[in-house]
């Protein structure tokens, strides 16, 4: 009997081990049969599709991905020509850099001229290639090398300082990486099939050389070698880099449409910032804020600064001129004031593609402060700024108004871009435009119904409030505010408030929520805004979060009733 058992045992254990192995190649079939469809699908994916998967954090350091194609050829034979290259562009760049550097020569310099020039031995290495596709069609085919110099020059600036003592500075160890953008514009059926060339430096991502006097230490000379430093980089920066861009003609025409022009003007309204780092040891920051479109000593536009305060009001207006605004943007960039002695140290960067921006609408929006726009991994929180965007394009529709200066139209500037004029009259119409602008004043009634509030924080010992809103214009400081709503963290007022608002445009209305106590009053939180969108839009009602606290929100209908547009005197 026990022989029959063991043999049905056997059999069945033998049955299972057949079925099992049987199960077990099919679902090692299946997997493989999947992870080839995965594999696939990897190879299938774009540069594009994998960023969209994997977050960059991911990514092992030596992950590099390129769109652009490498030049090893093109290296190789310009080491050969490098010789001749050198002797023929040393002359070239001699005379088109002198005028520029004097353009930019500081005042306490009295000439600054070359007096050597020779690119040196070593020649700049392209490391890739890419064509840029154009939205236009086949107007040009423009074309972007990056490229690496670490070049041994020849440079003497010859340097004469207003009390007649002479300079001769040598600019050494040069290192340069760069983008830069060559536009072969119009196509024409006649060779060379392009009738001028435009070149411009279009991302500059590092550079860096010495001062040094010959014979001497050029730090001995207080000042000197900022001056100098600071002239080459503005000198660069203003002559080359895009979207300032040079033309070469190759065959006879008019090729003034290839030229920089102000194609637009961005309106920006500083608002505020909150939770800025603490740069000081003894009190709070010192923050100013400095805005520019192209880094130009004479674009830069710096605000006033707010002492002792790491969450400022400013409530300032700039406008900048617009050349690219699908290369472009603003970089905002705030430093806390260390006074007349020491140098101010910066709290956080942050920019704004113009791409992004729809032209004729206000885009609010609050900016992350970070170290370095080009880092991506910064984590520290040093706080945020709050700034109203538009952008306006000239030669747009008399439909499309600027609602920070309704009252004014760039139709001079507009015809003369039209006429082709030049830049020197075009700059000075730029000018009296944005100096009309700031004379417009927007009068108005400026309407607040204060609905409620809703989810504010426990104050009590009982988990309660006693909640009420003072409410004021910043710049007329005109004060009101709501009844006391007793025991609830859910208040109800809808109370109706009317203010005349004497400069709507630079008007900001401020909302502070205060919890009533027998001894005083405890401040739960704030709401700031400009008069911005009401004035846009008429009427709005919208829920509004409350500065300072952890949780809470404010319901108000805001109306704006304009009285009288005019200019002053």
């Amino acid at each position: 009997m026990s022989f029959f058992f063991g043999a049905f045992l056997g059999i069945c254990f033998g049955i299972g081990l057949i079925v099992a192995f049987a199960r077990y190649e099919k679902i090692r079939s299946r997997g493989r049969s999947e992870m080839a469809k995965v594999i696939a699908a990897f190879a299938r994916m774009t540069v594009q599709d994998t960023r969209k998967v994997i977050p960059p954090e991911f990514y092992p350091p030596w992950v590099v991905f390129s769109q652009r194609q490498k030049l090893n050829w093109l290296n190789h034979q310009l080491d050969k020509l490098w010789p001749f290259i050198n002797e023929a562009a040393s002359e070239l760049i001699r005379s088109n850099v002198e005028p520029i550097l004097e353009q930019y020569r500081p005042a306490i310099l009295a000439s600054l001229t070359f007096s050597k020039l020779t690119l040196g031995t070593v020649a700049p290495q392209f490391t890739g290639v890419a064509i840029v596709e154009s939205e236009s069609g086949n107007e040009g085919i423009t074309m972007e090398l990056e490229m690496q110099w670490d070049g041994n020059p020849n440079i003497v600036l010859d340097i004469r300082t207003r009390v007649g003592v002479g300079l001769p500075v040598q600019v050494k160890n040069i290192g340069f990486t760069g983008v830069f953008r060559l536009i072969f514009k119009p196509l024409v059926d006649e060779f060379p099939c392009f009738g001028a060339v435009a070149y411009s430096l279009r991302e500059k991502k590092d550079l860096d050389f010495t001062l040094k006097i010959i014979g001497g230490d050029i730090s001995s000379i207080p000042g000197i070698s900022d001056a100098i430093e600071e002239t080459i980089r503005d000198a660069i920066e203003d002559s080359i880099t895009w979207p300032v861009r040079q033309i070469i003609p190759i065959l006879p025409g008019d090729y003034s449409d290839l030229e920089l022009r102000p194609c637009g003007s961005l309106d920006v309204k500083l608002v505020q910032a909150k939770e800025l780092t603490n740069k000081d040891l003894i009190g709070k920051s010192d923050p100013f804020v400095v805005l520019f479109v192209r880094p130009l000593r004479d674009r830069m536009k710096t605000s006033k600064t707010i002492d002792n305060e790491l969450n400022p009001i400013w409530n300032e207006h700039f406008e900048f001129t617009v050349e690219d605004p699908t290369t472009q943007h603003l970089t905002v960039r705030v430093f806390d004031d260390e006074g007349p002695v020491r140098a101010p140290e910066i709290i956080g960067v942050a920019h704004v593609p113009l791409k992004d921006l729809e032209p004729g609408k206000v885009k609010d929006i609050w900016l992350k402060l970070v170290k370095d726009v080009e880092v991506q991994r910064d984590k520290k929180n040093r706080g945020q700024v709050h700034l109203e965007l538009l952008y306006c394009p000239y030669g747009t529709e008399s439909s499309l108004k600027n609602p920070f200066n309704s009252d004014f139209a760039l139709t001079t500037l507009e015809k003369s871009l039209k006429s082709g004029s030049d830049q020197r009259e075009i700059a000075e119409l730029v000018k009296t435009a944005t100096q009309k602008k700031k004379d417009v004043i927007v009068r108005g009634v400026l309407s607040i119904i204060v609905i409620a509030a809703e989810n504010l924080p426990k104050v009590d010992l009982m988990g309660k409030a006693d909640p009420f809103v003072v409410l004021a214009l910043k710049k007329a400081g005109n004060k009101s505010k709501t009844r006391v709503a007793h025991d609830t963290l859910n208040p109800v007022w809808n109370q109706t408030f009317d203010f005349v608002v004497e400069d709507g445009q630079h008007e900001m209305l401020i909302l502070e929520v205060y919890d009533h106590d027998t001894f005083g009053k405890d401040k739960l939180g704030r709401c700031i805004m400009t008069l911005t969108r009401v004035m846009m839009e008429g009427e709005i009602q919208d829920c509004f979060p409350i500065d300072g606290t952890k949780s809470g929100k404010l319901f108000l209908n805001l109306k704006w009733t304009p009285q009288l547009v005019f200019r002053e005197s």
